[in-house]
Protein backbone atom coordinates (compact mmCIF):
# COMPACT_ATOMS: atom_id res chain seq x y z
CA UNK A 1 0.00 0.00 0.00
CA UNK A 2 2.74 2.45 0.91
CA UNK A 3 4.55 2.07 -2.47
CA UNK A 4 1.21 2.63 -4.24
CA UNK A 5 0.48 5.79 -2.28
CA UNK A 6 3.99 7.05 -3.02
CA UNK A 7 3.51 6.40 -6.73
CA UNK A 8 0.20 8.29 -6.72
CA UNK A 9 1.82 11.32 -5.01
CA UNK A 10 4.64 11.40 -7.60
CA UNK A 11 2.16 11.23 -10.49
CA UNK A 12 0.05 13.99 -8.99
CA UNK A 13 3.13 16.18 -8.42
CA UNK A 14 4.27 15.73 -12.03
CA UNK A 15 0.79 16.50 -13.34
CA UNK A 16 0.70 19.73 -11.32
CA UNK A 17 4.14 20.84 -12.64
CA UNK A 18 3.34 20.54 -16.35
CA UNK A 19 0.78 23.36 -16.63
CA UNK A 20 3.02 25.54 -14.44
CA UNK A 21 5.93 25.02 -16.81
CA UNK A 22 3.73 25.78 -19.77
CA UNK A 23 2.54 29.01 -18.20
CA UNK A 24 6.11 30.09 -17.43
CA UNK A 25 7.17 29.41 -21.01
CA UNK A 26 4.25 31.44 -22.28
CA UNK A 27 5.22 34.40 -20.11
CA UNK A 28 8.79 34.34 -21.37
CA UNK A 29 7.60 34.31 -24.98
CA UNK A 30 5.18 37.13 -24.24
CA UNK A 31 7.94 39.10 -22.52
CA UNK A 32 10.26 38.66 -25.47
CA UNK A 33 7.50 39.66 -27.87
CA UNK A 34 6.58 42.71 -25.80
CA UNK A 35 10.22 43.80 -25.54
CA UNK A 36 10.52 43.49 -29.30
CA UNK A 37 7.43 45.65 -29.81
CA UNK A 38 8.79 48.28 -27.45
CA UNK A 39 12.12 48.34 -29.26
CA UNK A 40 10.36 48.65 -32.60
CA UNK A 41 8.26 51.54 -31.35
CA UNK A 42 11.27 53.28 -29.83
CA UNK A 43 13.59 52.67 -32.76
CA UNK A 44 11.13 54.48 -34.99
CA UNK A 45 11.65 57.71 -33.02
CA UNK A 46 14.31 60.19 -34.08
CA UNK A 47 17.09 60.59 -31.53
CA UNK A 48 19.26 63.60 -30.86
CA UNK A 49 21.90 63.97 -28.11
CA UNK A 50 22.33 66.21 -25.05
CA UNK A 51 20.53 66.82 -21.79
CA UNK A 52 21.10 67.59 -18.09
CA UNK A 53 19.45 65.64 -15.30
CA UNK A 54 16.37 63.48 -14.76
CA UNK A 55 14.37 61.59 -12.17
CA UNK A 56 11.27 59.52 -11.48
CA UNK A 57 8.76 58.57 -8.86
CA UNK A 58 6.50 55.59 -8.09
CA UNK A 59 3.33 55.35 -10.16
CA UNK A 60 1.09 52.35 -10.72
CA UNK A 61 1.34 50.19 -13.80
CA UNK A 62 2.29 51.76 -17.10
CA UNK A 63 -0.24 51.84 -19.92
CA UNK A 64 0.45 49.97 -23.13
CA UNK A 65 1.84 51.69 -26.20
CA UNK A 66 -0.91 52.31 -28.72
CA UNK A 67 -0.45 51.00 -32.25
CA UNK A 68 -0.94 54.58 -33.36
CA UNK A 69 2.31 55.82 -31.75
CA UNK A 70 3.79 58.44 -34.04
CA UNK A 71 6.82 57.14 -35.94
CA UNK A 72 9.89 59.21 -36.73
CA UNK A 73 12.51 58.73 -39.46
CA UNK A 74 15.74 58.29 -37.48
CA UNK A 75 16.28 54.92 -35.83
CA UNK A 76 17.19 54.60 -32.15
CA UNK A 77 18.21 51.30 -30.62
CA UNK A 78 17.86 51.18 -26.85
CA UNK A 79 19.93 48.52 -25.14
CA UNK A 80 17.49 47.58 -22.41
CA UNK A 81 13.76 47.53 -21.74
CA UNK A 82 12.00 50.88 -21.43
CA UNK A 83 8.48 51.05 -20.16
CA UNK A 84 5.92 52.64 -22.48
CA UNK A 85 4.81 54.62 -19.42
CA UNK A 86 7.55 57.13 -20.25
CA UNK A 87 6.34 57.61 -23.83
CA UNK A 88 3.37 59.38 -25.38
CA UNK A 89 0.63 56.83 -25.98
CA UNK A 90 -0.75 58.04 -29.29
CA UNK A 91 -1.04 60.93 -31.72
CA UNK A 92 -4.03 62.36 -29.82
CA UNK A 93 -1.89 62.87 -26.72
CA UNK A 94 0.88 64.44 -28.79
CA UNK A 95 -1.60 66.77 -30.47
CA UNK A 96 -3.05 67.81 -27.11
CA UNK A 97 0.44 68.60 -25.79
CA UNK A 98 1.24 70.76 -28.83
CA UNK A 99 -2.01 72.69 -28.70
CA UNK A 100 -1.88 73.38 -24.98
CA UNK A 101 1.75 74.50 -25.08
CA UNK A 102 1.46 76.74 -28.15
CA UNK A 103 -1.75 78.35 -26.90
CA UNK A 104 0.01 79.22 -23.64
CA UNK A 105 3.07 80.51 -25.50
CA UNK A 106 1.00 82.82 -27.68
CA UNK A 107 -0.45 84.40 -24.54
CA UNK A 108 2.54 84.43 -22.21
CA UNK A 109 5.77 84.61 -24.24
CA UNK A 110 8.29 87.24 -23.22
CA UNK A 111 9.11 90.13 -25.50
CA UNK A 112 12.79 89.53 -26.28
CA UNK A 113 14.92 91.37 -28.87
CA UNK A 114 16.03 88.24 -30.75
CA UNK A 115 12.42 87.12 -31.12
CA UNK A 116 11.44 90.48 -32.58
CA UNK A 117 14.43 90.34 -34.92
CA UNK A 118 13.52 86.84 -36.16
CA UNK A 119 9.86 87.76 -36.64
CA UNK A 120 10.50 91.02 -38.50
CA UNK A 121 13.46 90.01 -40.69
CA UNK A 122 12.47 88.78 -44.16
CA UNK A 123 15.99 87.95 -45.36
CA UNK A 124 16.58 84.32 -44.36
CA UNK A 125 20.34 84.67 -43.92
CA UNK A 126 20.03 87.70 -41.67
CA UNK A 127 17.23 86.00 -39.73
CA UNK A 128 19.35 82.88 -39.23
CA UNK A 129 22.30 85.03 -38.16
CA UNK A 130 20.17 86.85 -35.58
CA UNK A 131 18.97 83.53 -34.14
CA UNK A 132 22.50 82.13 -34.16
CA UNK A 133 23.89 85.04 -32.15
CA UNK A 134 21.13 84.77 -29.55
CA UNK A 135 21.47 81.03 -29.15
CA UNK A 136 25.24 81.21 -28.67
CA UNK A 137 24.94 84.02 -26.13
CA UNK A 138 22.21 82.22 -24.20
CA UNK A 139 24.33 79.12 -23.63
CA UNK A 140 25.09 78.93 -19.89
CA UNK A 141 23.95 82.57 -19.51
CA UNK A 142 20.74 84.07 -18.14
CA UNK A 143 18.34 85.93 -20.42
CA UNK A 144 18.53 89.15 -18.37
CA UNK A 145 22.30 89.25 -18.83
CA UNK A 146 22.17 88.54 -22.55
CA UNK A 147 19.68 91.25 -23.57
CA UNK A 148 22.11 94.19 -23.42
CA UNK A 149 24.96 92.23 -24.98
CA UNK A 150 22.73 91.06 -27.82
CA UNK A 151 21.42 94.55 -28.52
CA UNK A 152 24.92 96.05 -28.64
CA UNK A 153 26.21 93.19 -30.79
CA UNK A 154 23.46 93.49 -33.40
CA UNK A 155 23.84 97.27 -33.50
CA UNK A 156 27.57 96.93 -34.15
CA UNK A 157 27.43 93.91 -36.51
CA UNK A 158 23.89 93.58 -37.95
CA UNK A 159 24.96 91.15 -40.70
CA UNK A 160 27.27 88.19 -41.19
CA UNK A 161 29.48 90.33 -43.40
CA UNK A 162 29.88 92.94 -40.66
CA UNK A 163 30.96 90.33 -38.12
CA UNK A 164 33.31 88.65 -40.59
CA UNK A 165 35.11 91.96 -41.14
CA UNK A 166 35.55 92.67 -37.41
CA UNK A 167 38.79 91.98 -35.56
CA UNK A 168 39.05 89.38 -32.81
CA UNK A 169 40.04 92.19 -30.46
CA UNK A 170 36.73 93.94 -31.14
CA UNK A 171 34.79 90.71 -30.63
CA UNK A 172 36.52 89.97 -27.33
CA UNK A 173 35.99 93.54 -26.18
CA UNK A 174 32.23 93.40 -26.73
CA UNK A 175 32.01 89.89 -25.30
CA UNK A 176 33.98 90.78 -22.14
CA UNK A 177 31.96 89.93 -19.04
CA UNK A 178 29.64 87.46 -20.77
CA UNK A 179 31.85 84.48 -19.95
CA UNK A 180 32.80 81.39 -21.96
CA UNK A 181 34.82 83.60 -24.29
CA UNK A 182 35.50 80.93 -26.91
CA UNK A 183 31.85 81.28 -27.94
CA UNK A 184 32.42 84.74 -29.39
CA UNK A 185 35.55 83.65 -31.21
CA UNK A 186 33.84 80.63 -32.77
CA UNK A 187 30.85 82.74 -33.74
CA UNK A 188 33.12 85.03 -35.72
CA UNK A 189 34.97 82.06 -37.24
CA UNK A 190 31.61 80.71 -38.39
CA UNK A 191 30.59 84.06 -39.87
CA UNK A 192 33.84 84.22 -41.84
CA UNK A 193 33.31 80.71 -43.17
CA UNK A 194 29.80 81.57 -44.34
CA UNK A 195 31.04 84.72 -46.09
CA UNK A 196 34.26 83.30 -47.56
CA UNK A 197 33.29 79.72 -48.35
CA UNK A 198 29.49 79.53 -48.54
CA UNK A 199 28.77 82.64 -50.60
CA UNK A 200 27.28 84.51 -47.64
CA UNK A 201 24.38 82.04 -47.30
CA UNK A 202 23.66 80.14 -44.10
CA UNK A 203 23.13 76.36 -44.38
CA UNK A 204 19.40 75.66 -44.41
CA UNK A 205 19.10 72.43 -42.37
CA UNK A 206 20.10 71.33 -38.89
CA UNK A 207 22.36 68.64 -40.30
CA UNK A 208 24.31 70.99 -42.58
CA UNK A 209 24.49 73.73 -39.96
CA UNK A 210 26.09 71.33 -37.51
CA UNK A 211 28.42 69.86 -40.10
CA UNK A 212 29.64 73.06 -41.74
CA UNK A 213 29.80 75.71 -39.01
CA UNK A 214 32.47 75.70 -36.25
CA UNK A 215 31.12 75.66 -32.72
CA UNK A 216 27.57 74.79 -33.81
CA UNK A 217 26.35 71.67 -32.00
CA UNK A 218 23.16 69.72 -32.29
CA UNK A 219 21.06 72.03 -30.12
CA UNK A 220 22.17 75.28 -31.79
CA UNK A 221 21.74 73.77 -35.25
CA UNK A 222 18.22 72.61 -34.41
CA UNK A 223 17.27 75.99 -32.94
CA UNK A 224 18.47 77.90 -36.01
CA UNK A 225 16.87 75.47 -38.45
CA UNK A 226 13.49 75.44 -36.72
CA UNK A 227 13.22 79.15 -35.84
CA UNK A 228 14.78 80.70 -38.95
CA UNK A 229 13.95 78.13 -41.64
CA UNK A 230 10.89 76.32 -40.28
CA UNK A 231 12.46 72.85 -40.24
CA UNK A 232 10.46 70.43 -38.08
CA UNK A 233 13.31 69.37 -35.83
CA UNK A 234 13.21 69.13 -32.05
CA UNK A 235 15.73 70.66 -29.67
CA UNK A 236 16.88 69.71 -26.20
CA UNK A 237 18.50 72.16 -23.81
CA UNK A 238 18.48 72.24 -20.01
CA UNK A 239 14.98 73.71 -19.85
CA UNK A 240 13.56 71.16 -22.29
CA UNK A 241 15.23 68.31 -20.40
CA UNK A 242 13.50 69.42 -17.22
CA UNK A 243 10.10 69.66 -18.92
CA UNK A 244 10.38 66.26 -20.61
CA UNK A 245 11.68 64.51 -17.50
CA UNK A 246 8.74 65.77 -15.48
CA UNK A 247 6.06 65.29 -18.11
CA UNK A 248 7.14 61.67 -18.66
CA UNK A 249 8.60 60.89 -15.20
CA UNK A 250 12.07 60.13 -16.50
CA UNK A 251 14.38 59.53 -13.56
CA UNK A 252 17.53 58.08 -15.09
CA UNK A 253 20.69 60.13 -15.64
CA UNK A 254 20.20 62.26 -18.79
CA UNK A 255 23.95 62.34 -19.23
CA UNK A 256 23.75 58.68 -20.19
CA UNK A 257 23.85 58.27 -23.97
CA UNK A 258 20.74 56.07 -24.13
CA UNK A 259 18.70 58.44 -21.96
CA UNK A 260 19.92 61.44 -23.93
CA UNK A 261 18.81 59.77 -27.15
CA UNK A 262 15.39 59.09 -25.68
CA UNK A 263 14.95 62.73 -24.67
CA UNK A 264 15.84 63.86 -28.18
CA UNK A 265 13.44 61.26 -29.54
CA UNK A 266 10.62 62.65 -27.41
CA UNK A 267 11.45 66.21 -28.49
CA UNK A 268 11.33 65.16 -32.13
CA UNK A 269 8.03 63.34 -31.64
CA UNK A 270 6.45 66.39 -30.01
CA UNK A 271 7.67 69.25 -32.25
CA UNK A 272 4.79 70.81 -34.18
CA UNK A 273 5.49 70.54 -37.94
CA UNK A 274 3.35 73.61 -38.60
CA UNK A 275 5.14 75.84 -36.05
CA UNK A 276 8.44 74.16 -35.17
CA UNK A 277 10.28 77.33 -34.17
CA UNK A 278 7.48 78.54 -31.93
CA UNK A 279 7.06 75.10 -30.39
CA UNK A 280 10.74 74.79 -29.51
CA UNK A 281 10.80 78.28 -28.02
CA UNK A 282 7.61 77.49 -26.11
CA UNK A 283 9.15 74.36 -24.56
CA UNK A 284 12.22 76.34 -23.51
CA UNK A 285 10.04 79.19 -22.24
CA UNK A 286 8.00 76.78 -20.15
CA UNK A 287 11.12 75.41 -18.52
CA UNK A 288 12.56 78.86 -17.91
CA UNK A 289 9.49 80.56 -16.43
CA UNK A 290 7.08 77.90 -15.10
CA UNK A 291 8.72 74.47 -14.87
CA UNK A 292 11.70 75.90 -12.99
CA UNK A 293 14.37 73.85 -11.16
CA UNK A 294 13.11 74.75 -7.69
CA UNK A 295 9.58 75.77 -6.67
CA UNK A 296 7.95 75.26 -10.10
CA UNK A 297 4.61 76.98 -10.70
CA UNK A 298 2.55 73.89 -11.46
CA UNK A 299 -0.78 75.70 -11.20
CA UNK A 300 0.25 77.86 -14.19
CA UNK A 301 1.48 74.96 -16.33
CA UNK A 302 -0.48 74.49 -19.57
CA UNK A 303 0.39 70.77 -19.79
CA UNK A 304 -0.25 69.89 -16.15
CA UNK A 305 -2.93 67.36 -17.09
CA UNK A 306 -0.33 65.43 -19.12
CA UNK A 307 2.41 65.56 -16.50
CA UNK A 308 3.38 62.26 -14.89
CA UNK A 309 5.31 64.05 -12.14
CA UNK A 310 2.22 66.02 -11.15
CA UNK A 311 0.18 62.81 -11.17
CA UNK A 312 2.70 61.27 -8.79
CA UNK A 313 2.40 64.21 -6.39
CA UNK A 314 -1.38 63.94 -6.44
CA UNK A 315 -1.20 60.22 -5.72
CA UNK A 316 1.11 60.85 -2.77
CA UNK A 317 -1.24 63.47 -1.39
CA UNK A 318 -4.20 61.11 -1.77
CA UNK A 319 -2.31 58.34 0.00
CA UNK A 320 -1.48 60.70 2.85
CA UNK A 321 -5.12 61.76 3.23
CA UNK A 322 -6.12 58.09 3.46
CA UNK A 323 -3.37 57.34 5.99
CA UNK A 324 -1.74 54.89 3.62
CA UNK A 325 1.77 56.22 4.08
CA UNK A 326 2.80 53.00 5.73
CA UNK A 327 1.82 50.87 2.74
CA UNK A 328 4.58 49.71 0.38
CA UNK A 329 5.31 51.80 -2.70
CA UNK A 330 3.96 50.45 -5.95
CA UNK A 331 6.28 50.09 -8.88
CA UNK A 332 6.61 53.18 -10.98
CA UNK A 333 6.43 51.26 -14.20
CA UNK A 334 6.22 47.64 -15.29
CA UNK A 335 8.96 46.71 -17.77
CA UNK A 336 8.68 43.18 -19.01
CA UNK A 337 12.33 42.33 -18.40
CA UNK A 338 14.78 43.83 -15.95
CA UNK A 339 14.56 47.40 -14.67
CA UNK A 340 13.26 50.21 -16.88
CA UNK A 341 16.17 52.33 -18.05
CA UNK A 342 14.21 55.56 -17.70
CA UNK A 343 13.18 55.06 -14.08
CA UNK A 344 14.91 56.56 -11.09
CA UNK A 345 17.56 54.18 -9.71
CA UNK A 346 16.55 52.34 -6.56
CA UNK A 347 19.42 54.10 -4.78
CA UNK A 348 17.63 57.45 -5.21
CA UNK A 349 14.13 57.11 -3.73
CA UNK A 350 11.34 59.60 -4.14
CA UNK A 351 11.60 62.62 -1.83
CA UNK A 352 8.13 63.76 -0.81
CA UNK A 353 9.43 67.20 0.16
CA UNK A 354 10.54 67.94 -3.41
CA UNK A 355 7.31 67.13 -5.24
CA UNK A 356 7.70 67.44 -9.00
CA UNK A 357 11.20 68.82 -8.42
CA UNK A 358 12.26 65.18 -7.93
CA UNK A 359 12.48 65.31 -11.72
CA UNK A 360 15.18 65.68 -12.81
CA UNK A 361 17.69 65.00 -10.08
CA UNK A 362 20.81 67.12 -10.36
CA UNK A 363 23.63 65.19 -11.98
CA UNK A 364 26.77 64.83 -9.90
CA UNK A 365 29.66 66.91 -11.18
CA UNK A 366 33.34 66.62 -10.70
CA UNK A 367 34.66 69.44 -8.53
CA UNK A 368 36.76 71.94 -10.50
CA UNK A 369 40.48 71.54 -10.18
CA UNK A 370 42.16 74.16 -8.04
CA UNK A 371 44.87 76.43 -9.34
CA UNK A 372 46.65 79.46 -7.92
CA UNK A 373 48.20 82.46 -9.61
CA UNK A 374 50.02 85.61 -8.51
CA UNK A 375 49.07 88.71 -10.47
CA UNK A 376 50.32 92.27 -10.14
CA UNK A 377 48.66 95.57 -11.02
CA UNK A 378 51.58 97.68 -12.21
CA UNK A 379 50.73 101.37 -12.46
CA UNK A 380 52.49 104.56 -13.55
CA UNK A 381 50.64 107.25 -11.56
CA UNK A 382 52.56 110.11 -13.21
CA UNK A 383 52.57 108.91 -16.80
CA UNK A 384 52.08 111.46 -19.57
CA UNK A 385 48.37 111.97 -20.14
CA UNK A 386 47.38 110.50 -16.79
CA UNK A 387 47.93 107.37 -14.73
CA UNK A 388 48.30 104.14 -16.72
CA UNK A 389 48.26 100.45 -15.86
CA UNK A 390 50.00 97.59 -17.65
CA UNK A 391 48.07 94.83 -19.41
CA UNK A 392 49.46 91.87 -21.32
CA UNK A 393 47.66 89.62 -23.78
CA UNK A 394 46.98 85.95 -23.09
CA UNK A 395 47.90 83.25 -25.63
CA UNK A 396 45.65 82.79 -28.66
CA UNK A 397 44.43 79.40 -27.41
CA UNK A 398 43.38 77.93 -24.09
CA UNK A 399 41.59 79.54 -21.16
CA UNK A 400 40.55 83.17 -21.83
CA UNK A 401 42.35 83.04 -25.19
CA UNK A 402 43.33 86.45 -26.57
CA UNK A 403 42.03 88.45 -23.60
CA UNK A 404 44.10 91.00 -21.69
CA UNK A 405 45.22 90.62 -18.09
CA UNK A 406 47.63 91.91 -15.50
CA UNK A 407 51.07 90.26 -15.58
CA UNK A 408 50.73 86.91 -13.80
CA UNK A 409 52.59 83.73 -12.93
CA UNK A 410 51.19 80.34 -12.00
CA UNK A 411 51.88 79.29 -8.43
CA UNK A 412 53.03 75.80 -7.51
CA UNK A 413 53.22 75.30 -3.72
CA UNK A 414 56.09 72.86 -4.13
CA UNK A 415 58.30 75.49 -5.77
CA UNK A 416 60.43 77.95 -3.78
CA UNK A 417 61.20 80.63 -6.32
CA UNK A 418 57.80 82.25 -6.95
CA UNK A 419 58.94 85.73 -5.98
CA UNK A 420 61.76 85.57 -8.48
CA UNK A 421 59.42 84.29 -11.19
CA UNK A 422 56.87 87.06 -10.54
CA UNK A 423 59.53 89.76 -10.54
CA UNK A 424 61.03 88.40 -13.75
CA UNK A 425 57.59 88.40 -15.37
CA UNK A 426 57.05 92.05 -14.44
CA UNK A 427 60.51 93.11 -15.57
CA UNK A 428 60.14 91.31 -18.88
CA UNK A 429 57.34 93.74 -19.72
CA UNK A 430 58.41 96.95 -17.98
CA UNK A 431 62.15 96.76 -17.29
CA UNK A 432 63.86 97.23 -13.88
CA UNK A 433 61.39 97.70 -11.00
CA UNK A 434 61.62 98.71 -7.29
CA UNK A 435 60.84 95.27 -5.88
CA UNK A 436 60.70 96.59 -2.32
CA UNK A 437 57.52 98.52 -3.12
CA UNK A 438 55.57 95.41 -4.13
CA UNK A 439 52.55 94.98 -1.84
CA UNK A 440 50.22 92.04 -1.31
CA UNK A 441 46.64 93.38 -1.35
CA UNK A 442 44.33 90.35 -1.13
CA UNK A 443 42.99 87.51 -3.19
CA UNK A 444 40.26 86.82 -5.71
CA UNK A 445 38.71 83.38 -6.16
CA UNK A 446 37.02 82.87 -9.50
CA UNK A 447 35.37 79.64 -10.65
CA UNK A 448 35.47 78.92 -14.36
CA UNK A 449 33.61 75.95 -15.83
CA UNK A 450 36.28 73.48 -14.78
CA UNK A 451 38.86 75.47 -12.78
CA UNK A 452 38.76 77.16 -9.39
CA UNK A 453 41.45 79.80 -9.74
CA UNK A 454 42.75 81.78 -6.79
CA UNK A 455 44.54 85.02 -7.69
CA UNK A 456 46.96 86.43 -5.12
CA UNK A 457 46.73 90.13 -5.89
CA UNK A 458 49.73 92.45 -5.68
CA UNK A 459 50.20 96.08 -6.52
CA UNK A 460 53.20 98.15 -7.50
CA UNK A 461 53.10 101.87 -8.21
CA UNK A 462 56.08 103.35 -10.06
CA UNK A 463 56.33 106.57 -8.06
CA UNK A 464 59.14 108.98 -8.89
CA UNK A 465 60.47 106.94 -11.79
CA UNK A 466 60.95 107.85 -15.40
CA UNK A 467 57.71 106.87 -17.18
CA UNK A 468 57.91 103.74 -19.32
CA UNK A 469 57.00 104.77 -22.86
CA UNK A 470 57.78 101.63 -24.83
CA UNK A 471 56.53 98.08 -24.35
CA UNK A 472 57.19 94.84 -26.18
CA UNK A 473 54.53 93.28 -28.47
CA UNK A 474 51.62 91.84 -26.52
CA UNK A 475 51.63 94.55 -23.83
CA UNK A 476 50.01 97.96 -23.50
CA UNK A 477 49.62 100.76 -20.98
CA UNK A 478 45.98 101.84 -20.52
CA UNK A 479 44.22 104.52 -18.55
CA UNK A 480 41.72 103.35 -15.96
CA UNK A 481 38.88 104.39 -18.24
CA UNK A 482 40.34 102.38 -21.11
CA UNK A 483 40.74 99.37 -18.83
CA UNK A 484 37.03 99.24 -18.09
CA UNK A 485 36.17 99.00 -21.81
CA UNK A 486 39.04 96.69 -22.78
CA UNK A 487 38.74 92.97 -23.59
CA UNK A 488 39.44 91.75 -20.06
CA UNK A 489 37.81 88.96 -18.10
CA UNK A 490 35.50 89.41 -15.15
CA UNK A 491 38.20 87.95 -12.92
CA UNK A 492 40.62 90.74 -13.89
CA UNK A 493 37.99 93.35 -13.10
CA UNK A 494 37.70 91.80 -9.64
CA UNK A 495 41.46 91.96 -9.28
CA UNK A 496 41.46 95.64 -10.20
CA UNK A 497 38.77 96.37 -7.62
CA UNK A 498 41.06 94.98 -4.95
CA UNK A 499 43.81 97.27 -6.20
CA UNK A 500 41.51 100.28 -6.20
CA UNK A 501 40.75 99.70 -2.54
CA UNK A 502 37.34 98.03 -2.48
CA UNK A 503 36.19 97.05 0.99
CA UNK A 504 36.75 93.38 1.97
CA UNK A 505 33.94 90.92 1.40
CA UNK A 506 32.11 89.12 -1.31
CA UNK A 507 32.00 90.81 -4.69
CA UNK A 508 28.50 91.86 -5.63
CA UNK A 509 27.17 90.80 -8.97
CA UNK A 510 28.90 87.43 -9.11
CA UNK A 511 28.33 84.28 -7.10
CA UNK A 512 31.32 82.74 -8.82
CA UNK A 513 33.93 85.17 -7.52
CA UNK A 514 35.15 86.09 -4.07
CA UNK A 515 37.45 88.88 -2.97
CA UNK A 516 39.27 89.02 0.33
CA UNK A 517 42.13 90.91 1.89
CA UNK A 518 44.83 89.81 4.33
CA UNK A 519 42.80 91.04 7.29
CA UNK A 520 39.65 89.23 6.19
CA UNK A 521 41.17 85.86 5.31
CA UNK A 522 40.88 83.16 7.94
CA UNK A 523 43.65 81.03 6.52
CA UNK A 524 46.71 81.73 4.39
CA UNK A 525 47.18 79.33 1.50
CA UNK A 526 50.37 77.34 1.12
CA UNK A 527 51.22 79.18 -2.10
CA UNK A 528 50.74 82.52 -0.37
CA UNK A 529 52.94 81.48 2.53
CA UNK A 530 55.74 80.68 0.09
CA UNK A 531 55.30 84.03 -1.68
CA UNK A 532 55.25 85.99 1.55
CA UNK A 533 58.38 84.27 2.77
CA UNK A 534 60.24 85.74 -0.17
CA UNK A 535 58.56 89.13 -0.27
CA UNK A 536 59.04 89.91 3.41
CA UNK A 537 62.86 90.39 3.45
CA UNK A 538 62.73 92.80 0.55
CA UNK A 539 60.35 95.28 2.19
CA UNK A 540 62.11 98.22 3.82
CA UNK A 541 61.65 98.59 7.56
CA UNK A 542 60.30 102.12 7.23
CA UNK A 543 57.55 101.01 4.86
CA UNK A 544 55.38 98.49 6.73
CA UNK A 545 53.07 96.15 4.82
CA UNK A 546 49.53 97.57 4.83
CA UNK A 547 46.85 95.73 6.76
CA UNK A 548 44.06 96.54 4.37
CA UNK A 549 43.43 97.35 0.77
CA UNK A 550 42.42 100.87 1.69
CA UNK A 551 45.94 101.59 2.88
Amino acid sequence: ILPLIGHLWVSLFQAMRKPRAAVGSGHRKQAASQEGREKDALSSSQAKPSGPDGCAGTIPECPEVSAGLARQPEEVVLQASISPYHLFRDTAEVTAFREKLLSWYDREKRDLPWRRWAEDEVDLDRRAYAVWVSEVMLQQTQVATVINYYTRWMQKWPTLQDLANASLEEVNQLWAGLGYYSRGRRLQEGARKVVEELGGHMPRTAETLQRLLPGVGRYTAGAIASIAFGQATGVVDGNVVRVLCRVRAIGADPGNTVISQQLWSLAQQLVDPARPGDFNQAAMELGATVCTPQRPHCSQCPVQSLCRAHQRVEREQLSASRSLLGSPDMEECAPTTGQCQLCLPTTEPWDRTLGVANFPRKASRRPPREECSATCVLEQPRALGGARILLVQRPKSGLLAGLWEFPSVTLEPSEKHQYKALLQELQSWAGPLPAAHLRHLGEVVHIFSHIKLTYQVYGLALEGQTPVTTTPPGARWLTREEFHTAAVSTAMKKVFRVYEGQQPGTCKGSKRSRVSTPSSRKKTSRGQQILDSFFQPLVSTDAPIPNSVAE
